[in-house]
């Protein structure tokens, strides 16, 4: 039997870890992503601009958006492509595995190997969304 790992972007930690736990259809088992991201430098400026060109429709669109949910174009088009941008770096990835991958991986989720000094670091900084 094949086993396919997928990570998952859900918020609730207790339910990715139901599911970690319980294989679902077709031996589909999710797993939480994780990602490593380059850390920006000090001296970059705490705000930049961004200029678009975009045609008048598409403008209009974001403008009726935008005012449906009490925001500025600004405010709107900044929160949806930082949550867009956050999606694309943790997007759902797909492992497939014969029955001995899956039982190893498995094992070393059951029984992790101690941090890493590398590691500790790592879970240390922040996200690239959240500086």
């Amino acid at each position: 039997m094949a086993y396919q790992l997928c990570v998952d972007r859900s918020a609730d930690r207790s339910t990715r870890a139901a599911k970690r736990d319980q294989p679902g259809e077709n031996g589909t088992l999710t797993m939480p992503p994780a990602a490593a991201v380059e850390k920006r430098p000090a001296s970059e400026t705490k705000t930049t601009t961004i200029n678009l060109r975009v045609p008048r429709q598409t403008r209009d669109l974001i403008d009726t958006a935008a005012n449906v949910v009490g925001k500025t174009r600004t405010e709107f088009m900044l929160e949806s492509a930082k949550q867009h941008a956050i999606d694309v770096l943790i997007d759902q990835k797909l492992f497939s595995l014969n029955e001995a991958q899956f039982e190893a991986f498995m094992d070393v989720l059951d029984n992790p190997p101690p941090p890493s000094s590398r590691l500790k670091r790592l879970f240390a900084e922040k996200s690239p969304w959240e500086t």
